[in-house]
């Protein structure tokens, strides 16, 4: 009998259409990576949330890391995007089944997460250096959301509403509706973006550091920093987050050579993006105000 963390089955089967059955057979559904792929699997040590994560080994004696998860899209769009980053600043794809939702990867080490960094400006210089290396051209023809349809989320905010904006502050969901619209109508060329990219999905790896769980999305770079101004947690404990931001932003502009405003902007319509499906996922308002204090905050900035 397999022992699943509590948090883990409630995520499971409240997110996906069949999650309950997908958690029946998930013993079943190993036995058989293991027989495909020879492998041996171990109970998973790592963090899990809507994926199943754990240590494996392969015949050889190389250790990788397997991932299960219920077949969906968002699966799909990350085994597309490791194909094209190919290693290349980010963790590598061994194998994979689409349509089984498995993903054999290599394994990290040490693997830390970049939240071992105590120095917000090394971290900042880190994440960047990251985004520079991963970022790819996107190919004639893909199956990745873009930004645009992302955005386009935002509106079932105002219908949830009745075409207010409930307990959202009403200038800054209005802002970010603006913001959105200014920025995609003047986007640059868009390229294969992690779409989620921040301390937790930064690996330390050898002398380096990589990513992992890419959603893969089509956007301008500029849209990528997003996700890092609202990480790690424990940044909304920060008494001085203005501050703290405005030096994010200061070192990311800089480094990547992107305008800072834009990056502001964006960061700024993501934030409250961010906090809507926070909503949608639970409502509860611990996920979802402090993504707004940080949409209040880069909105000072401006």
């Amino acid at each position: 009998m397999m022992t699943l963390p509590t948090h883990f089955i409630k995520t499971v089967t409240s997110t996906f259409t069949g999650g309950a059955e997908w958690l029946a057979r998930l013993p079943d559904l190993l036995a058989v990576c293991e027989r495909r792929w020879g492998v041996v699997i171990r109970p998973s040590t790592f963090t899990l949330s809507y994926n199943y994560v754990a240590p494996a080994t392969l015949a050889d004696g190389t250790e990788i890391v397997l991932k299960a998860g219920v077949p969906n899209r968002e699966l799909r769009t990350e085994i597309e995007a490791l194909r094209l980053y190919d290693g290349r600043g980010c963790v590598r794809l061994l194998d994979a089944d689409a349509d089984q939702g498995i993903l054999l990867l290599e394994r990290l080490s040490p693997g830390e997460m970049l939240t071992i960094v105590t120095d917000d400006d090394a971290a900042t210089h880190i994440a960047a250096q990251v985004m520079q290396a991963m970022w790819r051209p996107l190919p004639a023809e893909h199956n990745f959301p873009s930004v645009a349809d992302w955005a386009a989320g935002l509106a079932e905010l105002r219908e949830e509403f009745g075409g207010g904006t409930g307990p959202f502050d009403r200038r800054l969901v209005e802002t970010a509706e603006s913001l959105f619209t200014d920025l995609l109508a003047s986007s640059g060329e868009p390229v294969l973006l992690h779409g989620d990219l921040h301390h937790y999905n930064i690996l330390s790896a050898g002398d380096g550091w990589r990513m992992i769980d890419p959603k893969g999305v089509a956007g301008e770079p500029a849209y990528e920093v997003g996700a890092l101004l609202r990480n790690p947690f424990t940044l909304f404990d920060e008494p001085d987050l203005k501050r703290i931001t405005a030096r994010r932003l200061d070192i990311l502009a800089e480094t990547l050579a992107l305008d800072r405003e834009r990056l502001r902007q964006w960061s700024l319509a993501q934030a409250v993006l961010s906090a809507w499906w926070s909503y949608e996922d639970g409502g509860d308002p611990a996920d979802w105000e402090p993504t707004m204090r940080l949409a209040g905050v880069l909105a000072e900035l401006g």
